[in-house]
């Protein structure tokens, strides 16, 4: 038996059955032994999955040409914070400073990148993959009390990972203990749990199980706290509307080494465990907050927005012959198809402070409704 299952099943000793939530956030986050804490490499093809920044650099160079644009739209300030959420090992801060170093001086003098990651081990990667950016004060961990209050909030493949309550017709779920075996349980929901199905979900049929992210909208609520600026949400997820017609429902799932499982109570700390994201509660937040959101797109619209008026000059700038040409060619088709990443993942883009027309007229928002301009 892992040391993490003692420990969790200690807990239901002492404490009684333990709310879903509690028992995904000793999985993922228990600072010595959670999947995110261990010193594993979950990452890339050796690890459990991947991200974007996993397949190719050009994920990071085309949002940082967006981000550029975000901060040319918020009047070009002296300072810019950017912080991210859950940054992982730092690879997408890296391509993100790193191309705007190289292609965006003015907005890299202005920049302050701020990573923002609770995993001992994962910061202790961020700190070799960013020590040069780091010793010069470019980039900060977020404990960093000098860090200042950002004005771009950037979150890829965050929300879906944190815990979440699961709902069915017989109530809240719980993790019990029995002879020796971890067993399901259900207690009446709370009053907060019954809210977010009426305002933001549906109320689970017989046999149907629904996810209600409270630590998502906590989460939601402190990155749309700003004075002025953006937030960029890049997640797996749906709509109210998508639920209401059936789908996303019981969006639960265990990834192993590029597997889906639906088992989250199999080997726990070793395994990944996410719900889709409900993007209609994420943009109720946002605007409870004063933001303004934008109409939800896929990730493959988005990229293709920014990319298209220089023809994805940042993905092919370092290829010499063809076959780089080729191999770079399918790394950017599996970013922005529909058979790769590109109709799966959803982006969310709210905006406080900002001209409307500015932020309609974002590179990433504008996919399909300008003429194709010269190489940049």
């Amino acid at each position: 038996m892992s040391a993490l299952r003692q420990k969790i099943e200690q807990e239901i000793r002492e404490r009684g059955p333990l709310p879903f939530s509690r028992y995904m956030e000793l999985c993922l986050y228990d600072p010595e032994l959670g999947y995110y804490s261990r010193n594993a490499a979950q990452f890339g093809k050796a690890g459990d999955f991947y991200t974007s920044s996993d397949v190719h650099a050009v994920f990071g160079r085309l949002l940082a040409r967006q981000f550029e644009e975000m901060w040319r739209a918020l009047g070009s300030p002296g300072h810019i914070t950017l912080k991210e959420l859950g940054p992982g090992r730092g690879l997408f801060a890296q391509d993100v400073l790193d191309w705007s170093e190289k292609k965006f001086p003015d907005f890299f003098r202005a920049l302050r990148y701020v990573l923002d990651e609770r995993s001992p081990a994962l910061r202790q990667r961020i700190e070799v993959t960013l020590s040069r950016h780091l010793e010069s004060g470019r980039a900060a961990l977020a404990a960093d009390n000098r860090v200042s209050p950002p004005e771009i909030v950037f979150a890829n493949e965050f929300f879906d990972a944190l815990p979440v309550e699961v709902l069915s017709s017989q109530g809240s779920l719980r993790i019990a203990l029995r002879d020796g075996r971890l067993v399901e349980a259900w207690t009446l929901a709370s009053a907060q749990e019954l809210e977010f199905l009426d305002r933001y979900s549906v109320h689970p049929e017989p046999g149907e199980r629904i996810e209600v992210s409270l630590q998502g909208q906590k989460h939601m609520s402190v990155a749309a706290n700003l004075e002025r600026g953006f937030v960029v949400i890049i997640d797996y997820g749906y709509t109210r509307e998508e639920q209401l017609a059936g789908r996303h429902r019981g969006t639960l799932k265990a990834i192993r080494q590029h597997s889906v499982g639906a088992d989250p109570y199999e080997a726990p700390g070793e395994q990944d465990i996410t719900a889709d994201v409900n993007f209609t509660a994420l943009a109720a937040v946002a605007e409870k907050q004063g933001m303004q959101t934008q109409k939800l797109i896929t990730q493959s619209q988005f990229l293709m927005g920014i990319g298209e008026a220089n023809e994805f000059s940042d993905a092919f700038e370092e290829c010499r012959r063809p076959q780089e040409r080729a191999k770079v060619a399918l790394q950017l088709k599996h970013l922005v198809t529909p058979a790769g990443m590109g109709e799966s993942f959803h982006v969310l883009v709210a905006s406080k402070g900002v001209e409307p027309k500015r932020v309609s007229t974002l590179a990433g928002l504008g996919f399909g409704t300008r003429a194709i301009g010269k190489r940049t």
